[in-house]
């Protein structure tokens, strides 16, 4: 376990660059932090800024295997009260404060280091195994900060993940796939007839039809999975959990709106929108729900 934080005159200094980082950047998270108490709300941006950093650093042309690796050793030093980087007094203090375990965010560049060379994934429990590193180990910590009162919130927050992330990899599939990645299984691509030259080129046929009705469906059973989570958790917990779900079930249902058109736009929701989710969700927060 890390040596607990002590007060560093650059903490407070560490968290405003935490938070103009995740204001700037976090884009469907953001508006959920900001439901969040002051001290969860900190942690969440610290949380978000460690992540974005190593992502930056992973997509650094040439050089990602040592930028991460590097990463990796400062947070290790940064957990020691050793910082090199504006955002390490700031992680070290959320890591302590609430608990979180260093394997989550170690499991997190691990995902980050898959997405270093060409990706093409094979069969689903492997998609599963990237799915849980880069977005259930990351909702694993979230519930740490959050609070939660039950064991098995672990379980469900991991299942949110794995849905959150299937909504991401359908969103981006063409633009992932002009990067050379490919996360949608070859099993599945060879069960639906549908190839990765097709996907290269933004196909859209039948074949690509049934496949995406397919992964949606799969994405939609991991959600339901999560939906246990809600009661587990604080109520501040749950108001920014649910404020998240309903933010990317909003994007599945928007891809399977569009005719499962993902390549000639990005799909998003609406600004208007995610803050009809913010102020729904007020009421949970405050615990009047």
């Amino acid at each position: 376990m890390p040596t607990c934080f002590e007060p560093h005159m650059t903490l407070a200094h560490s968290y405003l660059y935490c938070e103009r980082l995740a204001r700037r950047e976090a884009g469907n998270f953001y508006h959920a932090f900001r439901i969040l108490p002051r001290a969860e709300r900190r942690a969440m941006c610290a949380l978000y800024a460690f992540l974005r950093v190593a992502d930056d650093r992973a997509d650094d042309p040439g050089a990602g295997i040592d930028q991460v690796a590097a990463w990796r050793r400062d947070l290790d030093r940064a957990l020691t009260g050793d910082y090199s980087h504006p955002l390490h007094p700031a992680i070290h203090e959320t890591v302590c404060r609430f608990a979180i375990p260093r394997q989550y965010l170690v499991e997190v560049l691990d995902g980050v280091e898959m997405d270093l060379s060409p990706v093409r994934i094979a069969t689903f429990p492997e998609l599963y195994r990237y799915c849980y590193r880069v977005a259930s180990a990351v909702g694993l910590a979230c519930i740490h900060i959050w609070g939660f009162k039950d064991d098995r919130a672990r379980d469900y927050a991991e299942s949110a993940g794995i849905a959150f992330q299937l909504t991401n990899i359908l969103r981006d599939l063409g633009e992932d796939a002009g990067r050379h990645r490919i996360y949608l299984p070859e099993e599945d691509l060879i069960r639906f007839g549908y190839s990765a030259e097709d996907l290269h080129r933004g196909v859209r046929n039948e074949a690509f039809r049934k496949l995406m009705r397919f992964q949606v469906e799969r994405a939609r059973d991991y959600y339901a999975r999560a939906r246990p989570l809600v009661p587990l958790l604080s109520p501040h917990g749950q108001a920014v959990f649910l404020v998240m779900q309903r933010t990317y079930q909003g994007l599945l249902d928007a891809i399977e709106q569009r005719d499962y058109d993902v390549f000639s736009t990005r799909v998003r929701v609406s600004r208007w929108w995610k803050l009809s989710l913010v102020l729904r969700a007020l009421p949970v927060r405050w615990g009047w729900v």
